[in-house]
């Protein structure tokens, strides 16, 4: 028969486990006290099976973007152009030339589209690309100076004493630099469409730019004066005004060269 547990043992036994840190009774089955007086005491349910994750496959990777043939869009760009508005705007849209997003305005040209004379310049400079025309700053000044002495203006009332002006490319570089031969070769669908559709007689190159876009040569000191053909057009090399503001010697070279125009005219 057993004895019933003695009262100082068993409360010995409690002040042990309290020391040991058991200061709470812990049934079999977890109470839920948050429950109303009169319901039940809510079981927890078992814990869920661990469910096996399946790794999801990588997705394939794709080879490197095909490269975008600038020069080909801007070629079919150029054909789609009727007329020089639309020319411009299509130009305007061209987002390929990474000098668009540096530049402030876009350049196009000035003058009479219906001259017999078209100037083909480099790019803007910093005050053509305030104005959004080419040649405002002092070498266009100068520019505007030599076609005078030869009777041609850009804002002649009638076509055959004006002059039609546009660049190689319509937005400026960085700093001024000389644009890179990739640009050149970018833009240059766009120019020649240009030229087509303005129809000159004659064309001037200023500087070593356009000689290299539309002549594939470059040193236009060694050009400069010798007439050449562009598009079934002639065209005449010149050093550009930027450079007779540098060296005014070489102005009676450009004058000899716009006397070669005016009796071409």
């Amino acid at each position: 028969m057993d004895t019933a547990p003695d009262f100082y043992a068993t409360r010995e036994m409690l002040a042990w486990l309290v020391e040991m840190g058991a200061d709470e009774a812990i049934a079999d089955q977890p109470v839920d006290r948050y429950a109303l007086p009169g319901e039940s005491p809510k079981i927890a349910a078992p814990a869920p099976a661990p469910v096996e994750v399946t790794q999801k496959p990588k997705p394939a990777r794709l080879g490197p973007l095909p490269e975008v043939d600038a020069p080909a869009e801007a070629a079919a760009l150029a054909a789609s152009a009727q007329n020089l508005e639309q020319l411009a705007s299509v130009m305007e849209g061209f987002d390929l030339c990474a000098l668009k997003q540096g530049a402030r305005s876009f350049v196009f040209s000035d003058g009479d589209p219906a001259a017999r004379v078209m100037i083909v310049g480099e790019a803007p400079g910093r005050e053509e690309d305030r104005a959004g025309r080419p040649f405002v700053g002092r070498a266009g000044q100068l520019l505007d100076r030599m076609f005078g002495a030869i009777g041609l203006s850009r804002s002649a009332p009638m076509a055959d004493q004006a002059v039609y002006i546009a660049n190689v490319l319509p937005w400026r570089p960085p700093e001024n630099r000389t644009p890179s031969d990739a640009e050149i070769a970018m833009m240059l669908p766009f120019l020649q469409r240009h030229i087509e559709l303005a129809d000159p007689e004659y064309l001037v190159l200023m500087g070593n730019t356009p000689c290299k876009a539309l002549l594939g040569q470059a040193g236009i000191l060694r050009l400069r004066g010798n007439w050449a053909e562009v598009t079934g057009r002639p065209a005449l090399p010149m050093t550009h005004p930027a450079y007779l503001l540098r060296e005014p010697g070489a102005k009676r070279e450009a004058w000899a060269d716009l006397l070669s125009l005016k009796a071409r005219l």
